[in-house]
């Protein structure tokens, strides 16, 4: 690695290091970069600007991020706890069940994580809190956890990154994405079977009978919103661009039409809120852009290649040691940061052990997504803290036993490629690619 190289990624950590944003961070390192290295500072605007605006797929990003926010705006969010609650509700420990496959039912329309935690996240809290029934680390931790399935059914904005960053498709990626999804909330919810028969969690009432049919009339339409995306992008109607559109679209039908929950001056705020989110991804997008020119000008990417193939590992044994290493830099890092640069480093290799990349980008985001949770910079826990005040020493104490179940089912998806792979095959996908 040569010394502009060493000087950009210093630079890079010790800002970082000192509260720097991350997009800025990069921006400032490869200016850094270039500057040391006698090249045209035009670089940073063509990389930029090129990356950004020639990937079609990108545009799905900030149509995902509106329909979250407008899910979460009106009464979507509620109408999907109660359906969720009338599923799973009467079981012991049931509110804590709710979550989990609320969160579940949630990620097949929002694509994010922080949307998860922040919409029917929040609402959890609320109802478990009520008359002191859970206790609130507790209550935090596990709408924390159940979040991390929210880029993982379909659709999701980190797939969308990825199929970017490792050329492939996100179709396939989606549907990867279902069943390592559903294998995550079985594990949680195992756990908090556990945990609930140990603390002898409330049992919630069961619904009147009379409450049943409205309460599966409310939540239909919602519901409706994966079954159209999905259909639409399989059946070859839209593209998956074009179903983030048809998602904001429907989001957007039933918040301010059917339900009237949403006016114009809430949906100039959710557009608001909205575009700042897309320029905060969009700035460490084109970071990333001009730090994986430098990958590519330094070739580190195959002189690691190369390293690694010299070690004689199998595919298996590397996919262990990339896992290890994303779980330890989760800890610390952002997770777009390592979905952005630490994934192009890690695709030479990848492709030349043969491994699948809609296997490994699938198990790459569980384990990112896992990431979000694990102390201390946990992304999660930071924005449920924030919007409900629950300290985060005291989820620190109740996370780990769900970090534990999270990375059980994801050595079960590394172990067992066709948990990600079954689905895309039987639509036509040949692994390997």
């Amino acid at each position: 690695m040569s010394l502009p190289a060493v000087a950009m990624l210093v630079c890079f950590f010790a800002w970082c290091a000192i509260g720097m944003p991350i997009g800025f961070a990069m921006l400032t390192s490869a200016f850094l970069y270039l500057l040391l290295n006698g090249q045209d500072m035009g670089l940073v605007a063509f990389q930029s600007l090129n990356g950004l605006f020639k990937s079609f797929v990108l545009l799905a990003v900030p149509l995902f991020i509106v329909a979250a926010d407008i899910m979460n705006a009106g009464t979507i969010s509620e109408r999907l706890l109660k359906f969720a609650s009338l599923c799973v509700g009467r079981v012991r420990g049931g509110l804590a069940h709710v979550t989990v496959v609320a969160s579940m039912i949630f990620s097949g329309m929002s694509g994010s994580a922080i949307a998860d935690a922040a919409g029917p996240g929040k609402l959890m809290i609320e109802m478990m809190l009520k008359d002191g029934r859970y206790r609130p680390g507790f209550a935090g931790a596990i709408t924390a956890a159940a979040s991390t399935i929210g880029p993982i059914i379909p659709p999701s904005i980190p797939m969308v990154l990825y199929a970017m960053v490792a050329n492939t498709s996100v179709g396939y990626l989606f549907l990867g994405g279902v069943l390592p999804g559903i294998l995550m909330g079985v594990s949680l919810m195992i756990t908090i079977a556990m945990v609930a028969r140990r603390d002898d969690l409330p049992v919630e009432p069961p619904p009147k009978l009379a409450e049943i049919a409205p309460i599966l009339k409310a939540s239909l339409p919602p519901l409706m919103l994966p079954v159209i995306l999905l259909g639409g992008i399989y059946s070859g109607a839209v593209t998956p661009t074009e179903a983030a559109a048809v998602a904001a679209a429907y989001a957007l039908l039933l918040a301010c039409g059917l339900y009237r929950a949403v006016g114009l001056r809430e949906l100039a705020q959710i557009f608001i809120g909205a575009s700042r989110s897309t320029a905060v991804v969009a700035l460490v997008v084109a970071g990333a852009l001009l730090f994986n020119y430098v990958v590519a000008s330094e070739q580190i990417g195959d002189k690691i290649g190369a390293w690694i193939a010299s070690l004689q590992v199998s595919p298996f044994e590397f996919l262990l040691i990339i896992n290890l290493l994303f779980l330890v830099l989760g800890c610390f890092l952002d997770t777009l940061l390592m979905l952005l640069v630490i994934v192009p480093i890690a695709m030479p290799t990848i492709r030349a052990l043969g491994i699948d990349s809609v296997h490994f980008g699938v198990t790459t985001i569980v384990n990112l997504m896992i990431g979000m949770i694990t102390p201390p910079y946990s992304e999660l826990l930071f924005v449920v803290t924030g919007i409900t005040g629950i300290p985060l020493t005291s989820m620190y104490r109740h996370i780990w036993i769900f970090i534990v179940a999270l990375v059980a089912a994801l050595l079960l998806m590394l172990a067992l490629p066709q948990i990600v792979l079954w689905l895309p095959m039987q639509l036509g996908y040949q692994p390997g690619g």
